[in-house]
């Protein structure tokens, strides 16, 4: 009765000191960092000539703004097959799992074991005495238990919750950088049509202008010059189709293998920049919410969590460990007899190691975290700086893509006037048709223009809803 009283005190009495000294955990506890304390992304205090509206969240749905039904079905389309968003869901599953494997060790490790020997002694063991061969069984489970009084085991769980965090995120910013590229590249197709569109008509009037100059010279009013020289310009108008139409090809391309297909597999549509609405205005996180919204920094302050435990789990390496482990089986010479109570076999055993001299490796170990916790707040400080520096970028970058736009308008404007006046002049019998080629031609690049200025500012816009974190899934 006695010796049943020590077995159950004893492992009672390891869980309530295991209980008692795991409240103490070493190494530093984290803290989110605070975000900067400035108020706005940028130091001019000239008026916008964009709309920002600032503090409002971004919608679930961003790409929507832009009013395309194509672009929100290829984005749909491009979530369900892109393989670079399913290897991302893979490693955060991978990294949840390897959490949970690493909490499981908190817990006493209990293994089952079972076994038949056939042992013969020999001199070596026995010296002059014999014993004939005989063959035992067993069955019993045994116990294992390290106590976590140093809190060691709690940091090991927390940095495996920290890097399945840090997963999330970078399935956050998978997906963002997704439903981002589609955007973009559906902009950059959408502009690049209208621009081989305008440089048709400049290519067609330039064979336009180039008949009226021949005319003109078979009439003996212009030079041959002037023939060559609407030659040398219909010619190196027509050196701006094929880039163009490379750029065409390498966004349909991207596009195909964003949404999961070959190029030659994919059925991408059409696009013009006139089926796309451009967003009256462009929400704008306040700063402090900004390191709250980006998937970017929400990762580079997962990394940071992550060495700050990882400071805490070579800190608790100093320290002895102390483990218990406890077993019990029967035991029998017999199979009959296996479970009879004279079979039956126990232990407890109790286990102390501690480091006294490793040659400086534990120290140098809990050194080497501590600079790589330096290293990663420099690396989350930095990302911070880039976040705030890419959306102070996009929104001057759409103050000066709504001048340049103006600017674009005022050209065209000027320029249509321009022709007309040449055009009376001509009639008049005041001037020659040069002139009137050369008004055209100038009201050709205005547009060209005014296409660039609107598919930059499409992008930028699109940007800016990137640079404010887009949608979480």
């Amino acid at each position: 009765m006695h010796q049943l009283t020590a077995r159950t005190r004893l492992p009672a009495l390891a869980l309530l000191v295991a209980g008692v000294l795991a409240g103490c955990t070493v190494g530093p506890d984290f803290k989110s960092p605070q975000a900067p304390a400035v108020a706005n992304y940028r130091a001019t205090t000239e008026p916008d000539h964009a709309q920002f509206d600032l503090g409002a969240p971004v919608a679930p749905d961003w790409w929507t703004v832009f009013g395309s039904p194509a672009l929100n079905n290829l984005i749909r389309q491009s979530v369900a097959g892109n393989q670079t968003l399913v290897g991302a869901a893979a490693s955060l599953e991978q990294a949840q799992e390897l959490a949970n494997a690493a909490t499981g060790q908190r817990y006493p490790q209990v293994t089952l074991g079972a076994g038949a020997l056939r042992q013969q002694y020999g001199a070596q063991f026995l010296g002059p005495f014999e014993l004939p061969a005989f063959t035992a069984f067993g069955v019993g489970p045994s116990v294992r238990y390290v106590l976590d009084y140093d809190g060691a085991q709690v940091r090991a769980d927390e940095k495996q919750l920290a890097l399945a965090q840090y997963q999330r995120y970078e399935l956050d910013a998978a997906y963002l950088a997704l439903t981002g590229n589609v955007v973009v590249q559906v902009l950059t197709l959408a502009a690049t049509r209208d621009e081989i569109d305008a440089v048709q008509r400049l290519i067609d009037a330039d064979a336009n202008n180039l008949s009226l100059v021949r005319t003109a010279f078979d009439a003996g009013s212009v030079s041959r010059v002037d023939v060559l020289t609407a030659q040398s310009q219909q010619a190196a108008d027509e050196t701006l189709l094929p880039p163009l139409r490379q750029k065409l090809s390498l966004a349909r391309h991207m596009l195909a293998v964003l949404s999961g297909r070959t190029p030659a597999e994919a059925d991408i549509p059409d696009f013009e920049l006139g089926q796309l609405r451009m967003p009256q205005s462009v929400p704008v996180s306040v700063p402090s919410q900004l390191v709250h919204d980006r998937p970017d920094i929400l990762a580079a302050e997962a990394q940071l969590h992550a060495a700050t435990a990882a400071v805490g789990v070579a800190t608790a390496n100093l320290y002895p460990t102390i483990s218990l482990s406890a077993s019990a089986s029967q035991q029998s010479l017999r199979p009959q007899d296996l479970f009879n109570a004279a079979s039956s076999a126990w232990s407890l055993i109790s286990n102390l190691t501690a480091p006294l001299y490793d040659g400086g490796t534990l120290r140098a170990e809990r050194r080497a975290m501590l600079a790589a916790l330096r290293g990663s707040s420099a690396n989350y400080q930095q990302t911070v700086l880039e976040a705030f520096r890419q959306v102070a970028d996009l929104m001057d970058a759409l103050d000066h893509d709504q001048q340049l736009v103006d600017a674009q308008e005022g050209a065209i404007s000027a320029a249509q006037s321009s022709l007309s006046l040449a055009r009376e002049s001509y009639a008049a019998g005041n001037s020659g048709i040069l002139s009137v080629l050369d008004a055209q031609r100038l009201l050709d690049q205005a547009q060209i223009g005014l296409i660039e200025a609107r598919g930059q500012r499409y992008q930028d816009s699109a940007q800016l809803f990137l640079a404010m974190g887009g949608w979480k899934p």
